[in-house]
């Protein structure tokens, strides 16, 4: 990764993460990576989660009539009282329409049956009607679709700080975590991700350190959150009982070298943490670390 050091007055533009999770035979908890193109914009070449930025679009009545759960639902599980309805209810199209995009899952009901049963066939026809330029509320008319929120479990909320440490672009994602339906398979579009992979929490990190994956901070944080669950269910029932942490980065130089520091480190303007792991990290040959090495991970 290449370090930025410019700093970015506009606003963060509001984005959506999907954390795919499934419990596999005699592994336990696994994770979705998708590689991000070389030529991507954001993160070429990481290892990151499904998601992207939210779109006009989602804000609107129309895809909203698509929803199986009112936007006063929603806002109220995203826990952040000034966020308007349309952009709440927004947040979860996004989320939707953006997995399906990127690895062709899909959490949206035939009329109203119980099951997240769809066809692969007839899901990579949907994916490819958004990636050639349909609007989501057209694919979801046209296939009799209505929208399951109820498989999304926001997690955390993470603002880029003004001085973006491996990008020159500043983003407000809201992190759902989603138990891969029964029956479907993720697979990388090979547009703007190029390869996938199934990991544990752990093994994700030890494979990062020996320098197999690149990761970015919000994902390696998000590993480490996870590492203390053995099953989704675990995950499921704290995303319930919690709100979700809003994490705000704080970056600075210190002897040359960049750091990222979050809630709870002793530079960090909030003395409260928001989530378990390094208070801190640095860049050093290109990527970042804790202080005292993987042993902060765990």
């Amino acid at each position: 990764m290449q370090l930025n050091s410019e700093i970015i007055t506009t606003p963060p533009r509001a984005s959506a993460t999907v954390v795919l999770l499934r419990d596999e035979p005699q592994k336990g908890l696994e994770v979705f990576l998708l590689r991000r193109h070389t030529d991507s914009a954001v993160l070429g070449g990481a290892y990151v989660f499904p998601g992207g930025k939210l779109d006009e679009a989602d804000c609107t009545t129309e895809v909203h009539a698509f929803l199986d759960t009112s936007a006063q639902v929603l806002h109220s599980t995203l826990g952040e009282p000034d966020l308007p309805l349309q952009t709440a209810a927004g947040l979860y199209v996004a989320a939707v329409r953006e997995v399906l995009e990127e690895c062709g899952v899909l959490y949206a009901r035939l009329n109203d049956e119980q099951a997240l049963a769809h066809g692969a066939g007839q899901r990579r026809l949907w994916q490819q009607a958004l990636n050639d330029g349909q609007d989501f509320s057209q694919v979801l008319q046209g296939a009799g679709l209505r929208v399951d929120t109820q498989h999304l479990a926001p997690w955390s909320r993470w603002i880029t700080p003004v001085q973006p440490s491996v990008t020159n672009k500043r983003f407000d994602t809201r992190f759902f975590m989603a138990v891969l339906p029964q029956g479907q398979q993720p697979i990388h579009d090979n547009i703007e991700a190029t390869d996938s992979v199934w990991l544990s929490p752990l093994d994700a990190l030890t494979r990062y350190w020996a320098g197999g994956l690149s990761l970015a901070p919000p994902q390696i944080m998000t590993l480490v959150s996870l590492l203390s669950h053995a099953c989704t269910a675990s995950v499921l029932n704290l995303a319930k009982q919690q709100k979700p942490p809003l994490v705000l980065p704080e970056t600075f130089d210190e002897e040359g070298v960049r750091n990222l520091c979050y809630p709870g480190d002793p530079r960090h303007s909030v003395q409260q943490r928001a989530m378990p792991g390094p208070t801190r990290l640095r860049f050093v040959a290109g990527r970042f670390e804790p202080i005292q090495g993987f042993k902060e991970f765990l």
